[in-house]
């Protein structure tokens, strides 16, 4: 299920373990559907047939073996600090071959406290500065940026580079029938915008919000007693009912099986997490008319652009296993 708001803003895709599989598995290009076979396949071709993009190999049913060109792909994300690193993990996954564009605003954070005018002009800032790449289209990977900064962004860069935002899955949450729990800022826990979601999407889910104070900052900066105190602070507030947990901040992806464990410190009721990198990921390919190919060759560059400053990914993101998968994934970029 998805939020019926912008078709480019996209609700959270559902956890299993650390992997997001919402809106992954199963669709056409799936693994599930077709075998991969070793590396890609260069195919032949003569000076009077230029071929751009990266070529895969597959297994057809009752055709053997054969190859496909994928179109290249550059795809940029933005977000205050290092919560983006889930939704580019999560793209490297579906598309090795991409290139991608990390820009954020370190010097900036915490984004949450500041005015809707201030995150809109943060967030122009970082986008421009992505911009000067190329991108074909760009995640908002940050929960406060798409809930203030969204229109504007939009109307600087669409219908040239589409624009995906993000939002709390409260919907596919509520869907499964049992409570609710929202973890999310303060400044987003309680607020107008969230109440406004919880009425039109959660139906006759009871839904409990959580505030995190201090959690999206400790994961920044990868401070792992902050992170285990705001963690054990926000699951004192999450009833022990709760069958489902919304992720409403993308810092908080990073630390996904340290919230499960905390909610559920001894096991008992199946409690499911609902982030969002998988689904923006793979929204971000549609709209650019991109297929996933998680077969194509590991051959994606990285681009890291710290307040409008070429840099590389900050020693925090190491800390993290797709921030360890992003860094060891590169190829310098000519």
């Amino acid at each position: 299920m998805s939020l019926r708001t912008h078709p480019d803003t996209v609700p959270s895709g559902r956890f299993d373990g650390l992997r997001p599989v919402g809106g992954l598995g199963g669709g056409p290009f799936s693994t599930s559907r077709r075998r991969i076979l070793g590396a890609p396949v260069a195919p032949r071709f003569g000076p009077d047939k230029p071929c751009r993009g990266t070529w895969v190999a597959q297994r057809t049913t009752g055709q053997g073996v054969r190859s496909r060109k994928v179109a290249p792909v550059k795809i940029a994300l933005m977000d205050s600090g290092i919560g983006l690193l889930a939704a580019a993990a999560a793209l490297r996954r579906l598309r090795p071959d991409a290139d991608l564009v990390l820009s954020s605003d370190p010097e900036g954070l915490p984004w949450g406290p500041r005015t809707p005018e201030d995150v809109t002009a943060r967030s122009l800032a970082c986008v421009r500065a992505a911009m000067a790449h190329r991108p074909d289209a760009l995640i908002v990977a940050c929960n406060t940026a798409s809930v203030h900064a969204l229109p504007a962004l939009r109307a600087e860069l669409e219908p040239g580079v589409p624009v995906i935002g993000t939002v709390p899955a409260i919907k596919p949450a509520a869907a499964t029938g049992g409570a609710v729990a929202i973890w999310a800022t303060p400044a987003t826990t309680g607020s107008v915008y969230q109440r406004g979601l919880i009425a039109e999407f959660a139906g006759g889910a009871h839904v409990t919000e959580v505030p995190c104070p201090g959690l999206a900052d400790a994961v920044q900066y990868a401070d792992d007693a902050a992170i285990e105190a705001a963690v054990a602070a926000a699951a004192a507030l999450t009833p022990q009912d709760v069958r489902a947990v919304v992720l409403g901040c993308t810092h908080y992806e990073l630390v996904a099986e340290r919230i499960r464990a905390a909610v559920r410190p001894n096991g008992g009721a199946e409690l499911t997490l609902y982030g969002s990198a998988g689904a923006v990921a793979a929204q971000a390919l549609r709209r650019i008319g991109a297929e996933p190919a998680p077969e194509a060759e590991q051959t994606g560059g990285l681009t890291v652009i710290l307040g409008g400053r070429e840099s590389a990914l900050p020693p925090e993101a190491d800390r993290y296993a797709e921030g360890r998968a992003l860094r060891a994934s590169d190829v310098p970029v000519a």
